[in-house]
């Protein structure tokens, strides 16, 4: 792993301060000379090869001129009239959405736009393999996981379960706590816990979804990883230009991966990783 001392320009806070200054035109263009050319969803199922449980993904896409911002949502919860309400829409309408998912599609793509994932930012671009759709996900799960720098023994919060990622974890001896809204059970018959807060307090380090962003629950996570000087590893469909403004103000390292996402084709692919020394601040 290549390690990056990164600080991205003008880094995030708060989720609410960085939009409002993608609003007031404080990180580029106006964004409300900006519109959305096209706005799409991605729908999958999958269940891999020797595994015994699968899942379901969908994600909105909104393309902004070259770049395109993604927010995943819950299977079925997107209405169709988001598409509509998105294409011609200018950033700045849609930054105000009544859907959490539009929105943070919207300042996805405008990031992605005005500050690509590029060494000159941080981001330092790892290679995926072709391979199967499970040699992929275990591809994408070991970059996550070697951000985290932690000890065997140790023990992570795990928000948004994905089973090749706690199999990397469970390959290095860290214990882990896997929690999703979904509740459940893991591959290995472990409970999912729905909580995040009520679980992070016995957990040494985090590593979370981007779909954090779209439920509101990124916030108090990295909130809680800031106070408690506890690593906040994301890993990044959703929000892949996003979550890097955060390095140094909770966030210790991202795992970003733009759409197209591993899951679309068994060819090639790519990942940015960016990490902040010093920890979390």
């Amino acid at each position: 792993m290549t390690a990056v001392s990164a600080r991205p320009t003008t880094p995030g806070r708060t989720y609410d301060e960085l939009v409002a200054g993608v609003r007031a035109g404080a990180l580029g263009p106006d964004p409300r000379t900006l519109s959305v050319a096209v706005a799409f969803t991605t729908r999958q199922a999958v269940r891999h090869d020797g595994r015994g449980t699968g899942y379901r993904n969908e994600v909105l896409s909104l393309r902004l001129a070259e770049a395109v911002g993604s927010c995943a949502v819950e299977p079925g919860e997107l209405p169709d009239s988001a598409l509509d309400d998105c294409v011609g829409a200018d950033v700045a309408r849609l930054l105000g959405h009544p859907l959490p998912a539009v929105r943070v599609a919207a300042l996805d793509a405008y990031l992605m736009h005005i500050a690509p994932h590029t060494p000159e930012r941080g981001a330092r671009p790892l290679a995926l393999p072709a391979g199967s759709s499970l040699e992929k996900s275990r591809a994408r799960a070991r970059a996550v996981a070697e951000l985290l720098d932690l000890p065997a023994g140790g023990r992570v919060l795990v928000v948004g379960v994905v089973n090749s990622l706690l199999e990397a974890l469970r390959s290095r001896e860290l214990g882990y706590v896997p929690c999703d809204l979904k509740g459940g059970v893991t591959e290995w018959g472990e409970r999912i816990v729905t909580d995040a807060l009520a679980a992070v307090r016995s957990c040494d380090a985090l590593l979370v979804s981007g779909m954090t962003l779209g439920n509101g629950t990124f916030e108090p996570l990295r909130e809680h990883a800031l106070r408690h000087d506890k690593q906040l590893v994301m890993f990044a469909q959703t929000g892949s230009a996003v979550l890097p403004r955060f390095l140094g103000h909770g966030v210790s390292a991202v795992c970003a991966e733009p759409y197209p996402f591993f899951w679309l084709d068994g060819g090639p692919g790519v990942v940015h990783r960016y990490r902040c020394s010093g920890g979390g601040r």
